[in-house]
């Protein structure tokens, strides 16, 4: 795939630029600290979190410039949304704040079946986003554009906006990069819909991420092939499956698999987000195909290993060890 060369940067006191722009909702996130249950805890840990800016943050550490856009109250969590993404070094010029609507929250809880996560974004200030943020020129200078299918849940008028820029898009422009991130949860409402919709916006996505079991669910499908068949021959397709493996179909029609390494796993959240800017990474940076499976495994298993949403990133020259590998010596790959 080829990507649109990077942008000049902009002088200071303009409009900034970015490789990759991610769009979508950063919300508070409430943890424990240790493993008990929600119901059981004195105390919680305040962060943030949001699929998109996950990956924006990701990039970062990986070291491509990245930009998060959506929109946060004026209250305390919104700024600290917007701080801590900065510390992170993401670029956060262009987020609107709202006057009215709050920041929304989550909290996880331990359980020994997993991580649970209870969301509280009900009429929040991301779910006021709109077409109008598409007309922005930090998009139109971006390589990469990153959406999920979050933001397509949350309102209608969110919905509109993740269409005009998946499906309404200028030719040429930003490759669009498109995470199913199925969230029944946040269908209920409209459970029909979410089928057709995010097929649809997959379809029309130049880079598509969705798990095997998460495209059973919403589509039927049982086998990455069976994906392939659905979302037809136009966007770059990567399924993951877990601790098997994950695969990636390119528009030309061939197949990679790179089987995932074995992986303590502490929790499950932010993993596929880090898998995603693995990818992406690659992709800003060229690599083979093969290569951008791997790194998306090597920054999965980061956040596996970790209650933080985001991870803590390997040096480059453990990454580039890794992505050097044998494909004998990366099966037997052993991560901590």
């Amino acid at each position: 795939m080829l990507l649109p060369p990077p942008s000049p940067r902009a002088p200071s006191g303009s409009e900034t630029t970015a490789d990759v722009v991610c769009i979508g909702e950063t919300m508070a996130v409430l943890s424990p600290w240790d493993t008990r249950p929600l119901a059981h805890q004195s105390a919680l840990a305040l962060a943030v979190g949001g699929a998109e800016s996950n990956v924006a943050c990701a990039l970062v550490a990986l070291g491509h410039s990245a930009a998060w856009l959506g929109r946060v109250g004026d209250d305390p969590l919104g700024r600290r949304v917007l701080d801590d993404l900065t510390a992170r070094g993401v670029d956060v010029s262009t987020v609107e704040t709202d006057a009215v609507r709050p920041t929304g929250v989550y909290f996880k809880d331990p359980g020994p079946d997993g991580t649970g996560t209870y969301y509280y974004r009900r009429d929040s200030a991301a779910a006021a986003m709109d077409p109008g943020l598409a007309s922005l020129p930090l998009l139109h200078r971006a390589r990469v554009l990153h959406l999920s299918g979050i933001t397509a849940a949350l309102s209608d008028s969110c919905a509109d906006l993740v269409t005009h820029i998946v499906a309404r898009r200028a030719v040429p422009g930003p490759v669009i990069s498109f995470d199913v991130n199925y969230r029944p949860t946040l269908w209920r409402h409209r459970p029909a819909d979410a089928g057709p919709v995010l097929r649809e916006l997959a379809r029309c996505a130049d880079v598509v991420f969705v798990g095997r079991d998460e495209a059973e669910n919403l589509w039927g499908t049982r086998t990455a092939q069976e994906v392939r068949g659905l979302l037809g021959p136009g966007p770059v397709l990567v399924v993951k499956d877990a601790g098997h493996g994950a695969t990636a179909y390119g528009a030309d029609g061939e197949e990679t698999f790179v089987p995932t390494p074995a992986t303590r796993v502490v929790e499950r959240v932010g993993a596929g987000d880090a898998f995603a800017a693995g990818y992406l990474a690659a992709l800003l940076e060229g690599r083979t195909r093969a290569n951008g499976l791997r790194l998306g495994h090597l920054m999965a298993a980061a956040t596996l290993g970790t209650r933080e949403d985001v991870p803590t990133v390997l040096t480059r020259d453990t990454l580039d060890r890794h992505l050097a590998l044998d494909n004998a010596d990366w099966s037997a790959l052993r991560l901590a």
